[in-house]
């Protein structure tokens, strides 16, 4: 029963949409400038770097939190992977945004720092060495997606995290499909690009 109550603790946090409040109380509607999305990147575009980076930090929170409970109640690693799931779920598909959200990758970030901490500050590594190589923010997304499973693996998280971390790195890439389309088309925007 604990464990159900925290799968729907963790889809509500995760539902909870970040960047389009803190657009709403600057009198923006986020989903109406830029790229459209709720996360961190479009946030900072319309609204600027503080404002993206709380969205970031608070989107990461709906991740870690949950998971985090879920640690320090000795839950199974099945259970502790359908916690992180359910709140990457909920911004993905809020429920208070008619199941419209964002890309997930803050709230995959914040499950996974709770989880295994050594293997996502490799995920950042990576995501930050995509995005200073091409200044383009999705590609370091995809690229820390694309690594996530490999790298649980390689820091000897079980088979059921690794697990998680494939489906987590497949929804992401399947969020930025938009964003692929705009890479192999070379319109993608970069970092300080207006």
């Amino acid at each position: 029963m604990a464990i159900l109550i925290l799968i729907v603790f963790a889809y509500v946090i995760g539902s909870v949409p970040s960047g389009y409040l803190l657009g709403k109380l600057a009198g923006v509607d986020v989903r109406s400038v830029g790229s459209g999305n709720i996360g961190a990147t479009n946030v900072a575009r319309a609204l600027g770097k503080g404002r993206g980076v709380v969205t970031l930090l608070a989107d990461a929170a709906k991740g870690y939190l949950p998971v985090f409970l879920a640690l320090r109640l000795e839950f199974s690693a099945t259970a502790i992977a359908l916690i992180a799931i359910a709140a990457f779920l909920g911004h993905l598909y809020p429920l208070f945004l008619n199941f419209h959200g964002g890309k997930g990758v803050a709230t995959a970030l914040g499950g996974l720092l709770a989880l295994a901490p050594t293997a996502t500050l490799v995920l950042i590594a990576v995501f930050a060495v995509a995005v200073l190589a091409s200044r383009i923010v999705s590609l370091g997304a995809i690229a820390a997606a694309l690594a996530a499973p490999v790298v649980l693996w390689f820091f000897s998280q079980s088979a059921v995290i690794v697990a998680m971390g494939v489906f987590l790195g497949a929804m992401v890439i399947l969020r930025h499909r938009g964003n692929i389309q705009r890479l192999l088309a070379g319109t993608e925007p970069r970092l300080g690009a207006h």
